[in-house]
């Protein structure tokens, strides 16, 4: 009997349009719809769940475990009857949810689709992949994956609003014409009570006035000369104008006051103070913050995942702290003790410390390159580190959360050698996993932690011989004792800091399951030695001394450090990571610490990704399959726009998927259509008409109100980053910039500059207000692409100190203001790099 499960939902709702779909098309789903209260719902188990989670669709199953996810619904209720899965699939939800979308309702919300660039591509890209094809994925026996129910849906109010636009795109609309067709659609239709049959239905739901809808028109043609995308010569009328912005809601009276206070008269924002002078210490009153980056390993060279996950998301939260005059302090190292040293050492020829010069050289370099701003980047083999480490270790000792016991570890007779945990490998022990390819200290695949000797089928990773067990005397942290202390902390921290949710989660789950003894030593030569008398030929295990790290790298920065590493009440800790490196970070690091007893600031913020795969699988050196670090710059794109695509992709909230055809989409798009396009755009104009100087600043109230879109996008932009959301505050980025576009597109100032002088004066200021609005994205971009925002800068020709982030949009420019030579920001990708690229990196697992 198929299940039945309650849906609740509000009326004309797409996205519940999407989940009956996929349960009457790709299911054999009953799907009980349920209409919300209009107020006072509240679903119990998510009543302590952010606003954000309870939108509708929610689906409630027997259990009463309750899913918000549109897409995750889809996936949930399409699999009831066994439908197939594919690497495609969560390629199209992100498109569907990140570029078709918020396409979609630019256009409804506008009234038209002319000059819709993102929407146009958007629908070639469909129409493209659907070109000898009748679905976007094929799912196992079904003609249609869910993933195409939930495109259509998207398409549905478009088509209705505009029935001609899909006919202009063949394969595409075979395809939208099949399903439409199907029996499924008019059901779930009824259902969901979403009549998207005429455009004043969709203007229902979409709140679009019914006087400003239109009928689909041809592109306005634009002087011979204009510039285009990214400030390239563009031929006349040879293609769309750019997308407009959606039409922006009617600001309220609040709105309308705040952008009265901060734009009336000429005052422009008072310069920050940006600079900087080292060595960076707390201050009293200041917004301290310290910022680590998962120390990386190495002995290897970090792919664009290892880099996404750690180092560039945290840099890009530390530019935004320093345009915000946080007092902040970024510090980052390689983690170069353990086991994986010497096996590399061994297979180079060279010596542990020999190794890790070269290899730390090299993260520095990559680093570099991608212009990552480390306050100060370290290493783990220092004098430093051992003084920490062991004194930590002997105050653990004194306060009595140390144990000693015996242990039986796998040693590897051919290479004569106990082997360390990730040395060793074999299936995951855990009955609900099985992974046939687990490390002897986690599995990879279920993300819980395992003792080597649980192995099934163990393995040596050096030789691939099977270890035996031998019996050697360890010390341990008895966690069980810290067990309630870590408690109330977690609970606290979690609470008022911004954790992940994948954070939350993992760490919630090894406090409930209990915490057991851990051991801290290992029967290596390379790391930190235990000083502890009986066990001086055994060093510290890396996971209790890697995250010591960053007290030891920033001792070597300054030798204050504890002003910041033993100052909790004045210092907000922020650690930035992959959700593989959580427990270390939530759980036994924070019990060692509070263990010491030595008053040390423990983690506020924990802010950790899923995982970045590669196209359709996962990175490898060994296959050659993905982009690693040292490569990237052979591609001869600049570092700024693989920032740019890394943090578009950023696995905040689930696995995501590095693709080329998906990057040289976005860059053309959002890089190239849109941010570089208004840039160059106002810039150009103000340079070719009006000598390069701002003219007068006279507000219209239309002005006002375009001014007031903005501020609500800025506040976006400042509450995403602020809680460490920074995949969203590039979204609010490019909405800043598409909002230029169609206040430009709107006003048309070459059109004016024909006109009498009063309109010549209007487009003055239009350009002006334009400009105003450039110097705010250059702030805006600092954090994502640093080198883009300098050049903005210096086209611009502002100091940093104008480049302060506030909590709105702000007049930065006096009037008579002189701008530099305009040049185009972003070059164009041609549709066969992405082949070119993928050939060259691999696909192959």
């Amino acid at each position: 009997m198929a299940a039945r499960w309650k849906c609740t939902s509000d009326p004309f709702n797409p996205n519940t349009l999407k989940v009956l779909l996929v349960a009457d098309i790709c299911s054999n789903m009953d799907l009980q719809l349920v209409k919300a209260p209009s107020s006072g719902f509240k679903c119990s188990s998510l009543k302590n769940s952010p606003e954000f989670f309870q939108k509708f669709p929610i689906i409630v199953i027997d259990d009463n475990t309750t899913l918000s996810s549109t897409s995750s619904i889809c996936r949930l209720v399409s699999s009831i009857d066994g439908t197939a899965d594919s690497s495609r699939i969560d390629q199209w939800c992100e498109f569907d949810g990140s570029v078709l979308a918020p396409a979609v309702t630019a256009a409804l919300q506008a009234g038209t689709v002319e000059g819709c660039l993102s929407l146009n591509s958007a629908l070639t890209k469909l129409n493209d992949s659907l070109s000898g094809r009748t679905c976007l994925v094929q799912a196992g026996s079904q003609s249609l994956s869910f993933v195409d129910c939930m495109v259509f849906a998207t398409l549905l109010p478009l088509n209705s609003a505009f029935p001609c636009e899909l006919g202009s795109y063949s394969s595409l609309n075979q395809w939208y014409q099949r399903i439409a067709a199907m029996s499924g659609v008019q059901t779930a239709l009824d259902k969901v009570s979403s009549k998207f049959s005429t455009p004043a239905d969709v203007a229902k739901y979409f709140e679009v006035p019914e006087a400003q809808r239109k009928p689909a028109a041809k592109a306005e043609k634009k002087p011979a000369g204009e510039k285009k995308a990214g400030g390239e010569k563009k031929k006349p009328a040879s293609s769309p104008s750019p997308a407009p912005a959606p039409a922006p809601t009617s600001a309220s009276a609040e709105e309308l006051a705040a952008v009265e206070s901060t734009w009336s008269g000429t005052s422009v924002l008072t310069p920050g103070t940006l600079t900087r002078e080292h060595p960076i210490l707390p201050e009293e009153g200041k917004r301290n913050i310290l910022i680590t980056s998962a120390l990386p390993y190495v002995n290897n060279v970090p792919h664009l995942g290892n880099i996404i996950g750690c180092v560039l998301s945290a840099d890009c939260f530390s530019r935004y702290c320093r345009m915000r005059n946080y007092n902040s302090l970024y510090i980052c190292g390689t983690d170069e003790y353990g086991t994986a040293t010497e096996t590399k050492a061994l297979a180079e020829g060279l010596t542990p410390q020999e190794i890790c010069d070269k290899y730390h050289a090299i993260h520095k370099s990559v680093y570099e390159w991608f212009n990552i701003g480390f306050d100060y980047f370290g290493r783990t083999t220092t004098a430093k580190q051992t003084s920490i480490a062991q004194d930590i270790f002997w105050r653990l000792k004194e306060n009595k959360f140390l144990k000693e016991d015996s242990v039986e570890q796998l040693c590897c007779e051919a290479c004569d050698r106990f082997l360390a945990d990730r040395f060793v490998e074999g299936t995951c022990p855990h009955a609900t996993c099985g992974y046939d390819d687990a490390r002897g200290d986690q599995c990879d695949k279920c993300q819980r932690l395992i003792n080597a000797t649980d192995l099934i089928n163990p393995r040596c990773k050096v030789c691939r011989a099977t270890p035996i067990v031998k019996t050697s005397q360890h010390i341990f942290v008895d966690l069980q004792q810290l067990e309630s202390d870590l408690g109330k902390w977690y609970e606290s921290s979690a609470t008022s800091g911004c954790w992940s949710a994948n954070a939350k989660v993992i760490t919630s789950t090894w406090l409930r399951d209990g915490l057991k003894p851990r051991c801290i030593t290992r029967d290596l030569k390379w790391g930190t030695p235990v000083p502890q008398e009986g066990f001086t030929d055994k060093v510290f295990y890396v996971w209790f001394d890697a995250p010591i790290g960053y007290l030891s790298i920033t001792a070597s920065y300054c030798d204050q450090w504890e002003k910041w590493w033993k100052n909790p009440d004045q210092v907000q800790l922020y650690n930035f990571m992959a959700k593989d490196n959580v427990p270390f970070h939530s759980v036994i690091f924070p019990s060692c610490l509070l263990g010491a007893q030595d008053n040390y600031t423990l983690v506020n913020h924990l802010s950790a990704t899923e995982y970045l795969n590669y196209e359709d699988g996962k990175f490898s050196k060994s296959r050659g399959v993905g982009v690693f670090g040292d490569q990237a710059k052979e591609t001869e794109i600049p570092p700024d726009v693989w920032r740019f695509y890394l943090l578009y992709l950023r696995p905040e909230g689930q696995d995501s998927a590095f693709n080329w055809d998906d990057m040289v989409m976005k860059v053309n798009s959002e890089l190239l259509n849109n941010l570089g396009n208004f840039i160059n755009r106002g810039l150009s104009f103000c340079a070719k008409f009006f000598g390069g100087a701002l003219s007068q600043l006279t507000l219209s109230d239309a002005d006002k109100q375009f001014i007031a879109a903005v501020n609500r996008e800025v506040d976006g932009y400042v509450t995403s980053l602020e809680s460490v959301k920074l995949r969203q505050g590039l979204r609010h980025v490019l909405a800043v910039s598409q909002l230029g576009n169609g206040y430009i597109q709107l006003n048309k100032p070459w059109v004016l500059m024909k006109g009498s002088p009063e309109d010549k004066a209007r487009a003055g200021s239009v350009i002006n207000l334009g400009i105003q609005l450039v110097c705010q994205l250059a702030v805006m971009v600092t954090p994502y692409m640093p080198e883009v925002a300098k050049e903005i800068s210096q086209q611009l020709q502002v100091g940093e100190d104008v480049l302060t982030c506030t909590d709105v949009f702000q007049r930065r420019l006096v009037d008579g203001h002189c701008i530099g030579q305009p040049t185009p920001l972003f070059k164009k990708l041609e549709a066969d790099v992405a082949k070119i690229y993928r050939e060259r990196f691999g696909t192959k697992q």
